[in-house]
C-alpha cells in the first residue's frame, strides 16, 4: 500500500505540473531570474497598493540587483536592445514589489495593464520594441495570464535619467 501511495503522489505531481503548468517561481528560476527584496521608495509614495483584487504598482525604473541602472536616452545614447533590457529590469523590479505585496506570485490571476515610459530622443519612434522587454518577460513568467493591455510612450526625461520606467496593474486572488 505504501508503494502505491508513493507512486500515486509521483504520478499526480507529474500530471499536475504538465496539466496546470509550472509555478511562477519555477518559471522565474528557469529564466535565471532572482527576485530581491524591493528597495524603499525614494519619495512620498508606496511601491504597491492593493484594493480588492487589484494591485496597482508604482513606476519601476531599470535598476539591476547591484543598484546600478540603465540610464540614457533611446535613440541617442542607447540602442533598442539596451532599452529592451532596461524594460526587462523594470519588470523584474515590478515582480519583486508584487511578491512583497501579495506573498506568492501564484496568486496572480492576470496582468491587466502595463504602462511603459521610454526616455527617448525626439526622433525615436520604437517605444513598443523597447517595452516588449517587459511584456515578453511577463508572458514567459505567467503564460497567458501575463498577456496584458499596454501603452508604450516616449517621454522627454525620466528621474535620474533612467532609460525606462514601467507601472503595472495586476488582478490577484
Amino acid at each position: 500500500m505504501r508503494k502505491f501511495g508513493t507512486l500515486f503522489i509521483i504520478g499526480f505531481s507529474l500530471y499536475a505540473s504538465t496539466a496546470f503548468g509550472q509555478s511562477v517561481e519555477a518559471n522565474l528560476k528557469e529564466q535565471g531570474i532572482t527576485l530581491d527584496k524591493p528597495t524603499a521608495s525614494l519619495a512620498n509614495y508606496v511601491k504597491a497598493v492593493r484594493t480588492g483584487n487589484l494591485v496597482f504598482l508604482s513606476g519601476h525604473v531599470s535598476n539591476r540587483a547591484d543598484g546600478s541602472g540603465i540610464k540614457g536616452k533611446l535613440g541617442k545614447e542607447l540602442t533598442i536592445e539596451q532599452g529592451y533590457e532596461a524594460a526587462k529590469l523594470s519588470a523584474i523590479g515590478l515582480l519583486s514589489s508584487l511578491k512583497a505585496e501579495i506573498g506568492n506570485l501564484d496568486k496572480v490571476k492576470r496582468v491587466v495593464k502595463v504602462l511603459g515610459m521610454v526616455n527617448s530622443a525626439p526622433e525615436f519612434a520604437d517605444h513598443p520594441k523597447v517595452v516588449n522587454g517587459c511584456s515578453d518577460l511577463l508572458v514567459k513568467v505567467f503564460g497567458d495570464k501575463g498577456k496584458h493591455a499596454r501603452s508604450a510612450v516616449g517621454v522627454a526625461a525620466l528621474p535620474s535619467d533612467y532609460a525606462v520606467e514601467v507601472e503595472m496593474i495586476v488582478e490577484v486572488e
